[in-house]
């Protein structure tokens, strides 16, 4: 114990010492070493609260024991760093726990009240460090067992109040640790019943009966053998420990006569399987720590017990107990043989790491060791003379379960019999372990392959592989896998690296070959190098393809530890230094670098190459995963550098024929494997010969004539063709004009697909395929497929739109020069929604913003000698026309069942916006620009003459440039502004384009700076820095508009920064109140009255606009502006009055009111007319909304006592009071009608007549297609 305080005093002290630049290096130290430094930090907190609960006399608060555990759990995959500071803790905790269970019978509950905090405390320790290494530290003193049995008997008689951990209050916990108290005390060297004060008198001394003690614990214990909690792993370690004690024979005799009964009458229930559980477990407590020669004499009745058990449904259902079963059975057969060394078992070396260097050096190195092993193997491995023993039968049964148990459908089951049957072979004979291993290897016979059995021979198929790997690998740590059975073994193992086998859409086999890897580990740590150098041989490329192709991370891991660990303690692999430092954990974490870098690096090496490749073509490139088969396609092209005349005869020889498989996955992946190794060998100056090309050239065709598009995979054989073509194209292989046409005609029909992937993929084989092929053709040519793609703008396919937008994009200088105008224009018009307000395609605008930025940026990138007169034209197109297309495409707010996806658009324009912006740029600062000026060619538009300007980039183009962009950048969704406020960082920082004319430049760099590490999607980071653009006049109305969409929106995260942001800009500092503050709202006032005159109707940003203008009444601002209050006022209300007409939006109708009643609560002349709005919607025909207004009128009447004599506030008031507004229409109208006459209102017939006419003619210009659609507001308004 002093040793572990000094571990501890030395570790805290190296924590101290530590420097503190090491302490932030997390990133770049081991998982351990950091784990290690934050325990550190935190002990110095769990030792100070520590202290408290000690100098408190164990008096603790429930935080600090919250506090405590949650930092323990932390370190459950790391309990060993607990190790050195358990004395620290355990010790001082339990002896106030042993003092506080003195004080039971005096206060239990005062007692109780301590212990189980402490408890909890203790049992925390338990699940991270193991009860082993904490009861090591628990007092043990004779005089304790009593005491802890009184403890115990305490604790059994409260309940928990909650099942909930972190809700305990601690009888969970408290038991489990006085059972383990308990588990340390009944070892005591005395017989118990000497130390038990209540067996007094002589009598009871000369009985047989177990003393009322152990009867106590018996009791108890059996009780918790029922539980379902923790409680029953503790009560079966503590009835191990007390029953196989010298003195306690009769309790042993009668609870294994009960453990008969209770597994002889099994009764199908939950709480009979609970005791079960706990039955079975204890007696594998009993049987690993009893003598054997107490145990022989229940050996026959336990075995006949559990093998009964074994077939009933009841261990069929339930993993748990088929493991507690087996692990029993091993016990049982270990118990019938005696434990003995076997001379035949394989003495290995324990090589170690410097062993091995000198070896490969060619120094000398002896070792007594390694002779020791030549001589206990050599020849036939044959036993000693005299080693001939009697195997009882009941060892063959329990072989026999546990070999059939290997096949078990839990891991855990499968694993507890491996482990036996290794435990068990270890005392037998040579013989019966050669028995052993051709059973073991029975279960890897092709039988359990067949993916053609029964469901239930395939899902033990794989269970039976898995447990017979696990069972090798026993075999071979323990030395009882000989190495002359190494060549019936090995080919075993090698299948069972590559078991994968198809189920449905997936496949299984991980585990397989994981415990593959794990044999194969195994071998590794228990064969010395001159048995395994054969195997090794045989074992190195499979394992290296594992690693490099595997799947699954956890195999690829596996079977890299395997091969590290016998190139450190083996050191025969080709190149396995350079292996081992290539393969390492982290890097094949990554399935993509695994293929891509890790198994490129090892093909280097002739003896690897040609296993990857043949791993490659047999399993992954018909992989049932697609993403597999893509990958593992262009790892195929990786290798290609190796070996390029090998890849093209052999591998394009095996490839070819397998695209026209009738597998989908085969001839998936042999298209793509075609595609990219060819194109890997043309890129490594590789020429193929006529044939060869003449053999790729017709792999489209020989597909489209067997129909493989057809049917379910179609759509992926597309993609694939399509890159097949791209790879074709890049590769220069030679076609003849048939084939191209037949190649076009391919790609155009997959332009058409709906699929977006298939469309891409075949643009991106358009973009090279023409000008590989049909450049050269000629103009015809190039008018027709420009005409093409053109008609399909206007297609009723939707598909066929957006692909023809992309392709048009994609198009050569060759084939644009000469139909710009016509391309330019078409595009443009496909690009916004007012010219198809039926077009609900969100796609194909997007795909037509695209396109048409490629389009401007393919023309005036390339060679300008043959537009000639028309460059001029061009870059005034690309002002005139396509900036202001993509300005339209920037109000673009479409929505449809998917939610705004007009935003998609948007997105794009940004885009499109700044790179036409930087080409308008260019063209300004190149020395072309100068015979531009002199041009006096008149660019013609919709009939009009307009002369050429000195500059193309001018204020007006820059500010709705700025001003649209940075709308965006307050808008609601979090991606949208990310995106524009990064926009215009580049656009005001662009070290390559300056953008000139950017009004105000020095402050819209001031509040967007060029910090790339700002994240603007955050709206505390981006809200307060662009709100301050509302002060540049420039841009405040642009801003503003896109801000109300924020603030009145229904996100409340959203809109309380937003608001938080507006309230900060106007509330300036003191100096500056009076007259910045006025300014600021002035400003803000006309903003919001040209949002309502501009959006007019549109309740999109009407509506979040008026829930602004209501938040910011309710903070008391634009309520009191010298000079500009009233004009604002009357603006509102012109406002409102057209709005709320005939409106069926009850957040808007609700906002409205409120702005109404916030004006009707100051001075004339605007309050008159807003009260007289209000007391209109008195008789609206929504309940809810006549509600809304009399509560307005209510607090205007209360509020401004100028609008009426005092005694005809009082009747309004009452009035208003006692009608109910939400009931009958009849009486809302009654009560306006004497509203208006108490008011002075009047509502004469003509009033009346004229509200009616207003409401039908907004009822009117609304369209309705549904009876129920009045109330669609009323319901979304109410959260349904």
């Amino acid at each position: 114990m002093a040793d572990s305080a000094d571990t501890a005093a030395a570790t805290a002290r190296a924590s101290d010492e530590v420097d503190p630049s090491q302490k932030e290096d997390d990133e770049h130290d081991s998982k351990e070493v950091v784990i290690l430094r934050y325990f550190l930090q935190e002990w110095e907190l769990v030792k100070s609260i520590l202290d408290r609960i000690v100098d408190n006399g164990g008096i603790s608060s429930p935080a600090d024991v919250h506090k405590i555990r949650s930092i323990m759990d932390k370190y459950q995959e790391q309990g060993q760093l607990l190790e050195p500071f358990l004395e620290i803790i355990i010790s001082p905790i339990m002896s106030i726990v042993r003092s506080q269970a003195t004080q039971l019978r005096v206060s239990p509950e005062g007692a109780m009240e301590i212990i189980k905090p402490l408890c909890i405390i203790i049992y925390s320790l338990v699940t991270v460090c193991g009860y082993k290494n904490v009861v090591k530290f628990f007092p043990h003193q004779v005089s304790d067992l009593e005491l802890a049995v009184d403890l115990l008997e305490t604790c059994h008689q409260a309940t928990s109040v909650t099942s909930l951990r972190h809700e305990s209050t601690g009888e969970m916990e408290t038991k489990c640790v006085v059972l383990l108290w308990l588990y340390i005390l009944v070892l005591i060297p005395f017989d118990i019943l000497s130390v038990d004060t209540q067996a007094v008198n002589k009598s009871y001394l000369d009985e047989p009966e177990p003393s009322p003690l152990v009867k106590k614990i018996l009791e108890i214990s059996k009780d918790y053998l029922s539980s379902a909690g923790p409680m029953r792993k503790m009560a079966g370690l503590l009835l191990a420990r007390l029953l196989t004690r010298p003195d306690m024979t009769i309790a042993f005799t009668r609870f294994t006569e009960w453990a008969h009964e209770v597994l002889f009458s099994v009764v199908e229930d939950v709480l009979d399987h609970f005791k079960l559980l706990g039955f079975a477990e204890v007696l594998s407590s009993i049987f690993k720590v009893g003598t054997r020669k107490v145990l022989l004499s229940v050996v026959s009745t336990t075995w006949s017990d559990i093998s009964l058990l074994m077939k009933s449904n009841t261990s069929a259902r339930s993993p748990l107990l088929r493991k507690f079963l087996v692990k029993l059975s091993q016990r049982i057969g270990l118990t019938c043989l005696p434990r003995r060394l076997q001379s035949w078992r394989y003495q290995g070396q324990n090589k170690l790491l410097g062993e091995t260097i000198l070896k490969n050096s060619g120094e000398g190195y002896s070792s007594n060791i390694g002779q020791h092993a030549d001589f206990s193997n050599n020849g036939e491995y044959a036993e000693l003379v005299g080693e001939d023993m009697d195997v009882p039968e009941i060892v063959e049964e329990i072989l026999e379960l546990l070999l059939s148990s290997l096949r078990d459908s839990d891991t855990v089951v499968r694993w507890s019999a491996a482990k036996g049957i290794g435990r068990i072979t270890a005392r037998l004979t040579s013989y019966l372990a050669e028995d052993v291993l051709s059973s073991v290897m029975e279960l890897f016979s092709p039988g359990e392959t067949e993916q053609v059995l029964q469901l239930i021979l395939v899902f033990q198929g794989d269970g039976s592989w898995h447990g017979g790997c696990l069972a090798l690998a026993e075999l071979a740590r323990r030395g009882l896998l000989l190495p002359s059975s190494f060549a019936k073994v090995v080919p075993l193992i090698v299948k069972a690296l590559h078991y994968d086998v198809r189920r449905g859409p997936h496949s299984i086999g991980s585990h397989v070959r994981d415990a593959a890897a794990y044999v194969c580990w195994a071998f590794g740590r228990a064969y010395s190098s001159r048995d395994m150098k054969d195997t090794l041989e045989q074992l190195a490329p499979h394992l290296l393809t594992v690693a490099c192709y595997d799947r699954e991370v956890n195999c690829r891991r596996a079977a890299s530890a395997a091969f590290q660990e016998n190139v450190g303690r083996q050191g025969n692999f080709p190149h396995g230094i350079e292996i081992v430092n290539k393969t390492d954990y982290f890097s094949l974490a990554s399935r993509t670098n695994s293929y891509l870098d890790v198994a490129v690096s090892i093909a280097q090496y002739t003896e690897y190459l040609y296993c990857f490749v043949e791993e490659l073509l047999c399993s992954k490139i018909n992989h049932w995963d697609k993403s597999l088969r893509e990958l593992a396609a262009e790892a195929l092209s990786a290798l290609a550098k190796y070996d390029p005349e090998y890849f093209a005869d052999h591998v394009l020889g095996k490839l070819i024929p397998s695209t026209l498989s009738s597998d989908l996955c085969t001839r998936h992946g042999a298209t793509l494997a075609i595609g990219e190794l060819i194109l890997a060998l043309h890129s490594h100056g590789f020429v193929f010969s006529a044939d060869k090309q003449k053999s790729l050239s017709g792999v489209v065709p020989a597909i489209e004539k067997a129909r493989l598009y057809r049917g379910k995979g179609g759509e992926i054989m597309r993609a694939a063709v399509s890159r097949f073509i791209q790879c074709l194209s890049l590769s220069k292989i030679s076609l003849n004009v048939k084939t191209k046409r037949s190649l076009l005609d391919t790609l155009n029909e997959n332009l058409k697909h709906p699929n977006a992937q298939i469309q891409l993929s075949a643009v991106n084989a358009l973009k090279h395929f023409i000008p590989a092929y049909l450049v050269m053709l000629g103009d015809k040519t190039a008018n027709e497929v420009t005409l093409k793609y053109l008609e399909l703008l206007d297609d009723p396919n939707v598909a066929a739109r957006r692909g023809a937008a992309l392709a048009l994009g994609i198009l050569p200088y060759e084939f644009l020069v000469h139909k710009w105008r016509s391309v330019g224009t078409k595009l443009c018009s496909s690009c916004t929604i007012q010219h198809k307000p039926d077009d609900p395609d969100a796609e194909a605008r997007v795909n037509a913003v695209h396109g048409l930025i490629a389009v401007c940026e393919m023309l005036t990138n390339s060679s300008t000698d043959d537009f000639g007169q028309e460059l001029s034209s061009l870059y005034l197109f690309i002002r005139n026309d396509v900036m202001q297309t993509l300005f339209q495409a920037l109000d673009d707010y479409a929505v449809d069942n998917r939610g705004d996806v007009g935003s998609w658009v948007r997105e794009a324009a940004m885009d499109a916006l700044e790179r036409c912006m930087y080409i308008l740029c260019k063209s300004d600062s190149i020395e072309s620009r100068k015979s531009l000026e002199h041009h006096s060619e008149a660019y013609h538009s919709d009939g009009q003459t307009t002369n050429l300007s000195s500059r193309l980039v001018g204020p007006e183009i820059t500010t709705n440039l700025v001003g649209g962009i940075a709308k965006q950048a307050v808008e609601k969704i979090d991606k949208i502004r990310d995106i524009a406020a990064k926009t215009l960082q580049r656009i005001l920082h662009n070290q390559k384009y300056f953008v000139p004319f950017v009004s105000d430049r020095e402050t819209l760099e001031q509040f967007i700076p060029n910090d790339p590490e700002l994240k603007w999607s955050v709206p505390s980071v981006s809200f307060p820095r662009l709100v301050q653009l509302l002060q540049i006049n420039s841009y405040s109305r642009s801003v503003l508009s896109g801000l109300v969409i924020s603030v009145g929106g229904l996100q409340e995260s959203l809109s309380k920064t937003s608001v938080t942001a507006l309230l900060d800009y106007l509330l300036v500092s003191e100096s500056d109140k009076n007259e910045e503050r006025n300014l600021r709202e002035y400003l803000l006032s006309t903003g919001f009255l040209w949002i309502l005159q501009q959006y007019q109707k549109c309740d999109r940003v009407i509506t979040p606009t008026l829930k602004t203008i209501e938040i910011l009444f309710s903070k008391k601002v634009l309520l009191n502006m010298e000079g500009h209050t009233q004009e604002f006022f009357s603006g509102i209300l012109q406002s409102l009055a057209v709005e709320l007409r005939a409106s069926k939006d009850f957040a808007k109708l609700l906002a409205g009111i409120s702005i109404l009643g916030y004006i009707a609560s100051v001075v004339e002349p605007n309050n008159s007319r807003a009260l007289y709005q209000l007391l209109f919607y008195l008789a609206h025909r929504y309940p809810k909304i006549r509600k809304a207004a009399a509560d307005q009128v209510y607090l205007v009447l209360l509020q401004n006592e100028n609008l009426m004599p005092e005694d005809k506030i009082e009747k309004a008031l009452e009035i208003i009071t006692e009608t109910c507004w939400e009931g009958a229409m009849e009486e809302a109208r009654n009560g306006r009608f004497q509203l208006y006459e108490i008011t002075g209102f009047k509502s004469g017939p003509s009033q009346e007549a004229t509200h009616k006419e207003l409401s039908k003619a907004g009822e009117k210009n609304t369209k309705v297609t549904d009876e129920n659609e009045s109330y669609s507001s009323l319901v979304g308004f109410s959260g349904f």
